[in-house]
């Protein structure tokens, strides 16, 4: 297929900059079968049935947003830096603007008693290494790091301090992504206590979402791309609860598109299984899905990965039917957006 088939008009006024509170408060938008209905993230207990389980990303975001000052003399540059991930040497890998006026041995400074020494390049990435590691470390990137909102967020507006609880799930345990599983940023511990009381089960996955999730896709034939590679974990205990509930009849519905790619990464040899590392799976229109029933998203970019993965599971027909219903009814989109809720022919 071509990126072209991916492509839909959205009025700019859909895309939201700020979340609704609470967050169950969102719409959701239910597709299921050939049925499209406009509900509320609040009818998920009515609308899932006891023996479902839900499959929930558990990684926390970093404030890998960092404002530096490179000195050369008495002249100084402001330096803008996005962390992507660690490498095994104890450096990071960063986004780095502006990254051609910077030489290696430059020292970045961020705060007094923290700073980063840019050693070169790994591809369009910079490699910086920190004079602090460990705890000490995290304790000074909390302090002087912001949550890396989505650009399309951040080109309107920059990170506040109520980012740093709107754009984190409730769950959040693992630290490591430089986004946020933005689908389950909609469920609250209101929500979370309907769903038990209803029997949807829920078990938790690791997936550190990284920055390449925003990257365009820059080739005409999509089987020409190369996803980038993210670390992610799928435990013995949840292995063996997508294997039970599936065996009882019940539904694995992921929440968030990066759930749905680690449980199908364990899932590749065909049956699901423990899985610990990295993994680039392109999920695309012609895969066979191997242990989802269902998935609860948001609404994507237009020529994105993400929504070639809901065109794979839906069908492409289906998706652009689910979208041009979403934007007549002034769904708000993206990170912040409301969601969907996903269920190809077994609603």
């Amino acid at each position: 297929m071509q990126l072209a088939d991916f492509d839909f008009d959205l009025p700019e006024g859909l895309i939201a900059t700020r979340p609704v509170h609470p967050r169950s408060a969102a719409r959701l938008l239910v597709a299921a079968g050939d049925t499209i209905v406009d509900r509320q993230m609040t009818d998920l207990p009515d609308i899932l049935r006891p023996g479902d389980l839900l499959v929930l990303n558990d990684t926390r975001v970093i404030p890998a947003r960092l404002s530096g000052l490179r000195r050369r003399g008495e002249a100084a540059a402001r330096i803008e830096v996005t962390l992507l991930a660690p490498r095994a040497d104890g450096a990071w890998e960063a986004l780095v603007k502006p990254l051609r006026k910077l030489r290696a041995g430059e020292v970045i400074a961020f705060a007094p008693g923290f700073h980063a020494v840019f050693e070169g390049r790994a591809g369009d990435a910079a490699v910086l290494r920190f004079n602090l590691a460990g705890a000490a470390f995290d304790a000074a990137l909390d302090a002087a790091g912001q949550m890396p909102l989505p650009p399309y967020i951040a080109a309107q507006r920059p990170p506040d301090a109520a980012d740093r609880e709107d754009y984190q799930t409730i769950w959040a345990t693992r630290p490591g992504a430089v986004a946020a599983p933005t689908a389950s940023l909609h469920f609250d511990a209101p929500l979370m206590a309907a769903l038990a009381a209803r029997g949807v089960g829920t078990t938790r996955v690791t997936l550190h979402v990284g920055a390449g999730t925003f990257l365009p896709v820059k080739v005409d034939d999509i089987a020409q791309h190369r996803m980038h590679e993210e670390w992610g974990e799928v435990s013995a205990a949840a292995a063996a609860a997508i294997a039970a509930t599936r065996a009882a009849g019940g539904r694995v519905i992921a929440v968030g598109t990066t759930a749905l790619r680690v449980i199908e990464s364990a899932a590749a040899g065909g049956a699901i299984a423990p899985f610990r590392g990295m993994t680039g799976i392109f999920i695309r229109p012609g895969y066979r899905f191997r242990v989802t029933d269902g998935l609860v998203t948001n609404f994507h970019l237009p020529k994105s990965t993400l929504l070639m993965l809901v065109s794979a599971l839906m069908g492409v027909e289906r998706i652009r039917a689910v979208y041009a219903h979403a934007i007549a009814g002034r769904y708000r989109f993206f990170s912040y957006g409301d969601a969907s809720l996903l269920l190809p022919g077994r609603g």
